[in-house]
């Protein structure tokens, strides 16, 4: 199997961390994929034009990092991160959206900054999106996942988020969510996947 993704992807990085944390990560080749490149296939692979995206041996594409985790998980044997338990299941689906929203919302920042010149750069809406961020950052801090009980997908899709937070804006989350730092802390110590997939490493 083939995922074309970036190195600076949390998307990427969450359905990295998936496969190695479910142990099937060597049947997996990671390519590369340039989103602004208009040559490049993945256009072709996945008419959004996004990444990841997870192409089968037999050719079929699976997309996006949430479908293609889920796959994933139904190819391990033994352990999972989507929990079949209803009220379980429910709560780290709700988490991974909540931890993917606060990614969606952190990108289009960068997007905003990268892709416009200063004098056409839009305030009023780099502060919406931020405040989705703070928002959910509140949120989590107030109610950090529980790293007893059993791993599930919402808390490799909070470590990625938090990640890209530390990648794209310097870690400034830090000084006002010391809890959420210590909880990052914590997760780097039961999952090793997340450091071996940092993209600065």
């Amino acid at each position: 199997m083939i995922v074309r993704s970036s190195a600076a992807s949390p998307f990427g990085r969450k359905v990295k961390i998936t496969a190695k944390y479910l142990g099937i990560y060597d049947q997996l080749t990671v390519e590369a994929a340039d989103t602004q490149n208009p040559e490049d296939t993945l256009r072709q692979q996945n008419p959004l034009g996004k990444i990841p995206i997870l192409i089968l041996d037999d050719g079929r594409k699976i997309y996006d990092s949430r479908v293609i985790c889920e796959y994933l998980d139904s190819l391990a044997d033994g352990k999972t991160l989507h929990p079949t338990e209803s009220d379980a299941r429910w709560q780290a689906l709700t988490l991974q959206a909540l931890a993917d929203g606060i990614v969606d919302a952190s990108i289009l920042q960068v997007y905003e900054t990268r892709m416009r010149p200063e004098e056409k750069r839009h305030q009023e809406w780099l502060t919406y999106q931020s405040e989705k961020v703070r928002r959910a950052l509140d949120e989590l801090a107030a109610n950090p996942p529980s790293l007893s009980d059993d791993l599930t997908i919402g808390h490799v899709a909070t470590a990625c988020a938090l990640g890209y937070l530390d990648l794209r804006f310097d870690g400034a989350w830090r000084a006002k969510y010391p809890v959420l730092q210590g909880w990052l802390d914590d997760f780097r110590k039961l999952v090793p996947a997340f450091d071996a997939t940092d993209p600065l490493a």
